[in-house]
Order: structure tokens, then sequence, then C-alpha cells
């Protein structure tokens, strides 16, 4: 299933303003030291509330990367049930960082897109990118939550709207005929999201409108011959057919 979305991203690329890593990433970086223990590095996370610590040299350089679910893995599940006892944390103690950390992990630069860092989180489903410069320094760190704060924005879906489902043919010009309907109303767009249709002669445009008032505007998309469609009502078309029988409450 593919989405592309116009909004005022896609506005902005014409003038060269592409919404960078650089853009969207936390530029504070909370870092640790492979011979750090790992219950220091425990202690920054809970204190930074985070849960992904790029490791560095002493010249910044990126040598790996360790989650809270690396911690959790090299330590008894008694740990984070009940508060160990100084005894029980000094049996783990000589265990550092660097023996239970991801070395080389995946980094991407600042200068690759939102649209970058989404394909690489997804491929290597991972939570967090650090972010290089060309001698492998930490300038940054992007997660998920960034990336999704980053399309909240871009979608314009932070503010009050709604959203349509409308069906067009695949041809060229249907986007504008859409676009130019609407903003004669006086209507602003958060965005405008284009996905495949089970037809593959159709596309479902989804236009999301900041205003509650819609009824007159699908009227008259209705009178220029375009097919609306509930959006949820898109989704179950793209179902495979045993799972669109099933209740979707269930």
């Amino acid at each position: 299933m593919l989405f592309e979305f116009v909004s005022d991203f896609e506005l902005s690329l014409a003038k060269g303003d592409t919404m960078f890593v650089s853009r969207s990433m936390t530029r504070n970086v909370i870092t640790v030291d492979k011979e750090k223990n790992i219950f220091d590095a425990q202690e920054l996370m809970a204190k930074h509330r985070i849960r992904h610590l790029p490791v560095v040299d002493p010249d910044n350089r990126l040598i790996g990367i360790i989650t809270d679910r690396d911690i959790r893995s090299a330590l008894p599940y008694n740990f984070f049930r009940d508060t160990p006892s100084d005894e029980e944390k000094a049996r783990f103690c000589s265990l550092k960082v660097m023996d239970v950390m991801s070395s080389n992990p995946i980094a991407i630069s600042a200068s690759h897109t939102i649209q970058d860092a989404l394909l690489l989180i997804q491929d290597s489903k991972v939570g967090a990118l650090p972010v290089v410069d060309d001698n492998n320094k930490v300038t940054g760190i992007i997660s998920v939550r960034d990336l999704l704060r980053a399309f909240i924005n871009v979608l314009g879906i932070g503010e009050p709207g709604t959203l349509l489902c409308v069906l067009v043919e695949e041809k060229v010009g249907q986007l504008k005929k859409i676009v130019d309907a609407i903003t004669e109303e006086n209507i602003s767009f958060g965005s405008v999201l284009v996905a495949r249709y089970w037809d593959k002669n159709k596309r479902a445009v989804f236009p999301y409108l900041l205003t509650q008032n819609v009824v007159h505007i699908k009227k008259k998309l209705e009178k220029l011959g375009y097919e609306l469609l509930d959006p949820m009502q898109w989704y179950i078309d793209q179902l495979p057919q045993h799972e669109r029988s099933e209740n979707p409450e269930e």
C-alpha cells in the first residue's frame, strides 16, 4: 500500500526547503563511554527519559549503541520486578556498556530527509538512529517519536479538521481539479495524501481539510463526478477478502 502526500512540506520542496533530518533530530545527545558499567547507562536513560544511548570514543565518534532492551536482556528479570540489593548489583557491576552494546550501529546523516530516516528505521527494525557527520562524529539522534512529531507537522493533522476520501481515475490533472474545487471555497488544507486503490485504474485522494463544515464541499465534489468514500471503507476495501468479512469491532 503506497501513500504519497502533498502538503506545505511539498510546496516547500520547490523552494529548496526540504525537511531534512537536521530539522527533526534531537541535537543535545546524551552519550555514554564504552567503559561505563551498564548501571551507569541505565541511570542515564532513567534520568533523561530516553531508551537509546549512542556509545562514543573520546573524540565523540560513534562506536556503538546501547538500548534499554540490551540492558534488560543482560540482567536477571527480578532486577526490574523488585529493587535489587547492593550485593546483587555488585555481581553485575563488572558488566560494561561495551559488553552488551550493538557495535557498528546503523546511522544516518543530517542531510538525509525524514522519509529516508523513516524507511531506514523500518528496514533495520530499530527505534532510533544516531546522526553522524562525515567523520562519524555524533551530531544528533532521531527516534520514532521525532519522526512522528515531524510527520504530524508535515501532514497538518495537529489542527482540528476533517479527512475526506475521494476516488479518482488514474490520469493527469485529477488532483489539481480537487484542490481547485476546495480552495475555491476558501478552505485550507492540512495536507493531501494519494494512495493506491484495489482498482489499478483508480487512486484514492485524501484531503485533510482544516474545517469541520464539509457538507457543501462534499456535494460539490460529487457534482463534479467524483465518488466519495468513508476513509474507513477505503481501508476495508484494501483488505484481503477473508479479512473483510470479519467484524472490525471484534
